[in-house]
């Protein structure tokens, strides 16, 4: 569970910290439909650097963002082990008997990895460094045109915001409620498979009946202070875009499509 990094925010100084949520959020949604983009090594290589570059600006740790890639490291292993052994484009570069690994199931294997490798390094930069208030007066400042079809953006910004918050303190939770199991025997590391379904059966149904009253404790605590998401209210913190906003926006889209020309050019 100490593994667990993405939602919380970092309070420091940085570059990154300083820029409007409203950039980071664009910023996010054109790096993710650029990187979607077959460009090759060539483009994925320049969309590192750009990755690297937004991490050195945050200030974050590296351990910190490394945090946020191992929990993911066997979904990682299993989409690649699955196109190794489906996809059969390419020349034939390992053979076991019937079973054949071809180099174009070794390329995109390898392209699902640094894709990942690159989306979960740049949300938990987002995160890391943007307030959940600020990420809630973003998108629903993103969404607000969408609001004349009907669109309930308020509402879509404040469960996003509650969710975003509520991922620390359900890991606080179950490191809790891990750590009492413990203290009662139970061991979450060793033992057959059938005991340790059981040893998650113990922290999963607390930490849900947790959630469960904590979602409670709120919706009572909202609606005694009479919130109506569809009143019109007026903002205590109001977002303003900047100079280096733009700046970081002309830069984002520069990269992007630079990659998106390599994938239809080459």
């Amino acid at each position: 569970m100490d593994n667990m990094t993405f939602g919380k925010y970092i309070p420091i100084d940085s570059v990154i910290h300083r820029l409007d949520p409203r950039l980071k959020m664009g910023a996010l949604l054109i790096f993710l439909i650029a990187i979607f983009f077959d460009s090759g090594f060539l483009g994925y290589g320049i969309m590192a650097i750009f990755v690297l570059i937004s991490a050195i600006a945050s200030n974050i740790s590296i351990k910190h963002i490394l945090k946020a890639i191992k929990p993911m490291l066997f979904m990682m292993l299993f989409l690649m082990i699955f196109n190794i052994f489906l996809i059969h484009t390419g020349e034939v570069v390992f053979r076991l008997g019937s079973l054949k690994i071809y180099s174009g199931a070794l390329l995109q294997s390898a392209y699902i990895f640094i894709r990942l490798i690159l989306i979960i390094t740049m949300t938990t930069i987002l995160t890391s460094s943007t307030k959940p208030l600020d990420l809630t007066l973003a998108i629903e400042n993103l969404l607000n045109p969408l609001k004349r079809f009907g669109f309930p953006a308020h509402e879509l910004a404040m469960m996003i915001s509650i969710a975003l918050r509520f991922i620390p303190d359900l890991l606080d939770e179950a490191k809790r409620i891990m750590k009492a199991q413990a203290s009662r025997g139970v061991d979450f590391n060793e033992g057959k498979l059938s005991e340790k379904i059981k040893a998650i059966v113990s922290l999963i149904i607390p930490l849900f009946i947790s959630a469960f009253q904590r979602a409670e404790d709120l919706a009572n605590a909202m609606e005694s202070r009479n919130y109506n998401p569809e009143a019109t209210r007026t903002r205590y913190k109001s977002l303003c875009w900047r100079k280096y906003d733009t700046i970081a926006l002309i830069f984002t889209v520069m990269v992007s499509g630079s990659v998106i020309a390599l994938s239809i050019f080459i």
